[in-house]
């Protein structure tokens, strides 16, 4: 039986009845934490909700489970919560949580009463949906194996949306806000790098510093901790440099990849290239707080032809 309820759990998009209720326990044993966002909802039907968020400056707030308490009528008090919610009163708000690692979520109003702040948790309760990843990059690439281990990974690299690849990095991509602490990040990667002197022309530094510095809303996924594609920040004929979330990657300075670039040509699926090589860890660079890091590539082998190609891609130079 409990076998089945975790079944229907995973695979119905709404929650209610006996499933609801092993929620609404499993937040009342605690230790579960949420997020809460301000929401406009709009009646699409009889049955579904529209949820836009508010204005983009409002960002979704994390909530220890210290600061709420669940009854079993589903009432969730919100004990001392953070400054920040206090102005979340009589606005409708979108909680997520995960449950058994599958992200959920409802709207409800934030209420008050004589105890503070409160939220009803509605009879319905929603699966958060997997976001459709973009497909269709005119470059992408694949980690497929590491030497080291003779161990198959295939992790997927994808372009990062706030970076231009084969154009020469510059500082003004950076936000104005993230400036000042990027700078301080790329001072301590440059007196690195002069001890080191593994850093080339440095150039790749900027997305670096750009990507960790990078303020971007944490959404709850469908499934908790799902391993998410590298982000590709910078690529040429001696490098790629890719960004990870993931908390669970390793990626140790000496150690060797199998990567196969692939490029589309004029945008056909038909027409590509694909170009295998090996690289080594040349450097990892981390976040202050380690949600982030950065893994320079360098490559070990490359063939002399495909050399000349991604020298012509980044440099927009002939090789010669």
């Amino acid at each position: 039986m409990e076998n089945q309820k975790k079944k229907n759990l995973n695979s119905d998009e709404k929650l209610s009845g006996i499933e609801r209720e092993l929620v609404l326990q499993y937040l009342m044993d605690g230790n579960v934490p949420v997020t809460l966002t301000p929401v406009n909802e709009e009646k699409a039907s009889d049955d579904e909700q529209i949820i836009h968020p508010l204005a983009s400056q409002i960002f979704p707030v994390a909530l220890k489970p210290e600061h709420i308490k669940v009854q079993k009528n589903g009432k969730i008090h919100l004990e001392n919560p953070p400054q920040s919610v206090m102005g979340f009163a009589g606005k409708t708000v979108r909680v997520e949580f995960y449950f058994n690692r599958v992200g959920l979520y409802f709207s409800s109003l934030v209420d008050k009463d004589k105890k503070g702040l409160f939220i009803l948790v509605p009879e319905t309760l929603n699966r958060i949906k997997d976001v459709e990843e973009k497909t269709d990059y005119d470059f992408s690439a694949v980690l497929f194996f590491e030497c080291n281990n003779k161990k198959d990974i295939n992790t997927p690299c994808v372009p990062w949306e706030h970076e231009d690849l084969f154009s020469r990095p510059v500082w003004k991509s950076i936000p104005l806000e993230n400036q000042k602490t990027a700078k301080e990040y790329l001072e301590k990667f440059v007196e690195s790098a002069k001890e080191k002197k593994n850093a080339g022309n440095g150039i790749q530094l900027i997305p670096v510093c750009n990507y960790l510095t990078f303020q971007e809303e944490q959404k709850v996924q469908a499934i908790e901790n799902r391993v998410q594609p590298l982000n590709i920040l910078y690529v040429d004929h001696e490098r790629i440099v890719v960004g990870s979330q993931n908390k669970n990657d390793n990626y140790e300075v000496g150690h060797e990849y199998g990567l196969k670039l692939c490029f589309s040509i004029k945008n056909s699926p038909i027409l590509s290239r694909d170009i295998f090589v090996t690289c080594a860890v040349n450097n990892v660079y981390e976040s202050e707080d380690k949600s982030r890091h950065c893994i320079d590539f360098v490559y070990t082998t490359l063939q002399e032809e495909d050399l000349r190609y991604l020298y012509e891609k980044a440099t927009k130079r002939l090789f010669v």
